[in-house]
């Protein structure tokens, strides 16, 4: 077993609320907490202690209490965190759904995590309505945020009416390690998507997990563009900055052009990205027009990206990279680069977070991998992740529970991995997704990591196509840059002298953009679903 070299941390026993807001001093109450860079608008973390408070209030006075499941549809603003934490706050459960999910995918959440409310805002409200009255939730439990309230037309509570009231919320009691707090809902880029049980003791300890690696303190001014509904933005952006006392200046959904804007207008410090926004601060002619040299870090995490396109983009913007890696299950962060190591390559995911236990297991064997090869790291193999940010389970799920958490404790994350004698990881690739050719294995995520060392290609995802013989062969889909000229053969040719001929592009299809998810996975079942249509 690989143990984390990070001393331990303490992971106090209290419910999400007390370890954001019940630790706020006189100083912290005067902090700002969020900007809204749309208006300018600034709150504190005394205000929003108190709106928090509020809103939990007026939900109990309604008859929200310990255990009932709330729909969260909402894009990054600042009242998301009010009404995040102010679920929690009374031991509701919050299941936060995808802001581009359509009526009928929203439905199905619903159902599937047994909501009894949901809230939104006015731009979603024609989906969120149509899910709602599909599963049976009345308007005067379908809260719009930035509504007209529930005396208009819609007959919807609105966020400002609610915090009026100004309803002390009632004292709760329950279990931190056994209380569900959060039910994200995994990807579904591999299956049917499944609530993923997050208990506050999982947040909280993910959250003390990360604090050692991180360099965030409250003279930072974050950015939070990535999803507040994905348990990377939940935790990571929304909850880790909170903790830290920073500043989060709220981004609704990501615009290359308004991103820089905000960056240079607020002086935004650090950055949490996935790997899409580091190509774009790698590649676009654009960045050079803004002034972002306020920014010293930036964390990119959700999907794997290949290191030199990380040491582009920080060269590019003089700021220092880091990567991590996590999943939903893992609430979501399992190994982060530490800030104060330099001799760790920004192409790892960097070292085991404190308090948790690493294996590597051959995929093909079922062995257990301990032993360093010549090059001073593993054989690669599955990564199994035992700690405190393990979820409790998929929720009605007992049988995918069982598949992916062991009898001792460990899930298994799916992903390939190696281990560095210097004491970091990295991904080699998603088990599922190794290619096959002759017996070797492939892993997509190196192809791809080269492709996007061409200077022609903007961005770049590999996929396994059978050929004439039906024998698996790696293919590549490309976004080449505008005007380029770049050809199939050209994109042959420069794999083919950085790779072993196993390894070797035997297809090229060009196409306008790469299918991602909002987190910014490959959807590499739409390109699978693209090769086998029909012609």
């Amino acid at each position: 077993m690989f143990h984390s070299l990070l001393p331990d941390v303490e992971i106090p026993d209290v419910s999400v609320y007390d370890y954001l807001f019940g630790t706020l001093t006189e100083e912290d109450l005067a902090r700002v907490a969020l900007i809204d860079p749309a208006t300018g608008a600034e709150t504190t973390y005394g205000a929003l202690r108190a709106q928090v408070n509020a809103f939990a209030g007026a939900l109990a006075a309604r008859g929200v209490e310990t255990g009932t499941v709330v729909g969260l549809l909402c894009p990054n603003v600042p009242a998301f965190a009010t009404v995040f934490h102010g679920v929690l706050r009374l031991g509701a459960t919050v299941t936060t759904i995808n802001s581009l999910y359509t009526a009928g995918e929203i439905e199905k959440q619903l159902t599937d995590a047994g909501a009894t409310w949901l809230i939104t805002v006015s731009p979603l409200l024609p989906q969120a309505e149509a899910a709602a009255a599909a599963v049976g939730i009345p308007a005067a439990r379908l809260i719009v945020l930035d509504g007209a309230g529930a005396q208009g037309p819609d007959g919807h509570p609105n966020l400002r009416e609610l915090l009026m009231e100004q309803r002390t919320p009632p004292e709760v009691a329950f279990d931190p390690a056994t209380h569900v707090a959060v039910l994200p809902y995994s990807s579904g880029t591999t299956g049917i998507p499944k609530g993923v049980m997050l208990s506050h003791r999982n947040l909280v300890a993910n959250v003390a997990q990360c604090v050692p690696n991180m360099n965030l303190d409250a003279s930072d001014r974050v950015l939070a563009v990535l999803p507040f509904f994905h348990i990377y933005g939940m935790t990571v952006l929304l909850n880790l900055a909170l903790r830290k006392r920073a500043t989060l200046v709220t981004m609704p959904r990501f615009d290359l052009v308004e991103f820089l804007t905000i960056i240079q207008n607020f002086g935004c410090t650090y950055l949490y990205i996935a790997p899409p926004i580091a190509v774009a601060l790698a590649k676009h002619p654009i960045v050079d027009q803004f002034d972002i040299s306020s920014v010293h870090t930036v964390f990119s995490g959700a999907a794997p990206l290949d290191g030199e396109t990380a040491e582009i983009a920080g060269r590019r913007i003089n700021a220092r990279m880091l990567q991590g890696y996590g999943m939903s299950e893992l609430s979501p962060v399992s190994h982060a680069m530490h800030f104060a190591r330099h001799d760790v390559p920004v192409s790892s995911v960097g070292q085991t977070l404190p308090n948790e236990v690493c294996k590597l297991v051959d995929t093909e064997t079922g062995e257990e991998i301990t032993e360093f090869e010549a090059d001073g790291k593993t054989r690669p193999g599955e990564l199994w992740v035992k700690g405190p940010n393990v979820m409790l389970g998929y929720l009605n799920r007992p049988d995918a529970t069982a598949e992916t958490i062991d009898a001792d404790g460990f899930l298994h994350t799916g992903d390939v991995a190696v281990y560095h004698e210097g004491d970091y990881f990295s991904i080699v690739d998603r088990a599922k997704e190794l290619i096959k050719y002759h017996g070797y294995q492939i892993a997509p995520a190196e192809l791809e990591a080269l492709l996007l060392g061409h200077p022609r290609i903007m961005d770049a995802a590999v996929i396994g196509v059978l050929d004439e013989e039906k024998e698996e062969i790696p293919k590549a889909f490309i976004v080449a840059a505008p005007d380029s000229g770049l050809t199939a053969e050209e994109v042959m040719a420069f794999v083919a002298d950085n790779v072993a001929p196993h390894k070797k592009i035997r297809r090229v299809e060009f196409i306008d953009a790469i299918p991602k998810s909002t987190s910014g996975k490959i959807l590499r079942k739409d390109l699978r679903a693209r090769e086998t249509a029909p012609a």
